[in-house]
């Protein structure tokens, strides 16, 4: 025989699966507390073993993003005229989208809700600002932007209309 061929012969004559697989085996013990639940932690270790707990980025991430709301808050003292609309913008968008984004992940992380909540209300708070001011200065009250508003949308829309029809030609 050659020797691959004794190996193979070996192979077809050994048993292979008389063991269990080891989550099947069973093991005694003479420890009494081996079948009780862990004993409950408290607040802290919680925090600190837990999955968005202070050892993980999932804590720090949001707790060094509220230095960006406490920014936010403090240009409530700025002269409207010197805020950018598309920052506030932008500021309110990341706050609504990550607040919803936070609560569908696993783990839920609910101190990163909590900051991009607000950072969506300071930023909608901001934008408002803006609006308000650039109507006081052109002098435009809300139903004449309502009015321009609506006459920009049928000239749109005529547009789009002859725009299909050309396109059907």
């Amino acid at each position: 025989m050659r020797p691959f061929q004794r190996v193979m012969q070996a192979a077809r004559t050994v048993k292979f699966g008389t063991r269990k697989p080891i989550a099947h085996r069973r093991y005694q013990t003479t420890d009494a507390a081996a079948g009780l639940a862990p004993p409950p932690q408290t607040l802290a270790q919680k925090m600190w073993n837990g999955p968005v707990g202070v050892k993980t980025v999932h804590f720090w991430a949001p707790v060094m993003k509220w230095a960006i709301v406490l920014a936010g808050i403090s240009d409530f003292y700025r002269p409207a005229e010197k805020l950018s609309l598309t920052q506030n913008i932008a500021l309110t968008a990341t706050g609504i989208i990550w607040t919803r984004w936070c609560l569908i992940i696993k783990p839920k992380n609910y101190l990163l809700a909590a900051v991009n909540f607000f950072l969506g209300v300071v930023g909608s708070i901001q934008v408002s600002r803006i609006l308000m001011y650039r109507r006081s200065v052109e002098g435009k009250s809300v139903e004449g932007d309502l009015k321009e508003a609506g006459e920009d949308v049928k000239v749109r829309a005529k547009g789009v209309v002859q725009d299909a029809k050309a396109a059907l030609k």
